[in-house]
C-alpha cells in the first residue's frame, strides 16, 4: 500500500509540473526571453539543420512536447498504479525505466534548469526509487 502511494505521489508531481510546463508555454509569458530582441532573432532565425522551421518555433515546439511527455509519463504510471497496481508489483524493468527516466530529468534539471523542476523532480525521483526498495528489496 505505501508503495502505490509513493508512486502515485510522484506520478501527480510530475503531472503537475508537465501541466505547469504546457501552460507556461502557450498562456504565459514566462518563457519568454526577457531581452526582446533575441526574441526577434528567434523568429528570424533558422537552425542549420533545416530552413523550414524558426528557433523560435522550434523553442515552443521543445516546450510543449517536453511538457506533454512530463505529463504522460505522469498519467501512465498514475493509472498502472491505480488500476494496475499488480504490473508494478511484478515488473522490476518498469521501474527501472522509471527511475532512470526520472534520474535523467534530475541531471537535466540540476544542469540546465532551475530550482522549482530540480526540487519536484527530486521529490518524485525519492518516491519512485522508495516505491521500488520496498517492492523489490525490503519486502522480498
Amino acid at each position: 500500500m505505501i508503495a502505490r502511494i509513493l508512486i502515485c505521489t510522484g506520478s501527480l508531481i510530475i503531472l503537475g509540473l508537465g501541466f505547469l510546463h504546457l501552460s507556461y508555454t502557450f498562456f504565459t509569458n514566462k518563457f519568454l526571453p526577457r531581452n526582446s530582441n533575441v526574441e526577434r532573432e528567434m523568429k528570424n532565425t533558422t537552425p542549420r539543420l533545416t530552413k523550414s522551421t524558426t528557433l523560435w518555433n522550434a523553442w515552443i515546439g521543445f516546450n510543449a512536447s517536453h511538457g506533454l511527455g512530463a505529463m504522460y509519463f505522469g498519467a501512465l504510471n498514475l493509472f498502472l498504479a491505480i488500476w494496475y497496481f499488480t504490473f508494478f508489483q511484478e515488473s522490476v524493468v518498469l521501474h527501472l525505466l522509471n527511475i532512470a527516466t526520472l534520474l535523467f530529468y534530475l541531471f537535466l534539471a540540476k544542469r540546465y534548469w532551475f530550482r522549482i523542476p530540480l526540487m519536484g523532480i527530486g521529490i518524485a525521483s525519492i518516491f519512485f526509487i522508495m516505491a521500488f526498495l520496498l517492492l523489490f528489496i525490503i519486502w522480498v
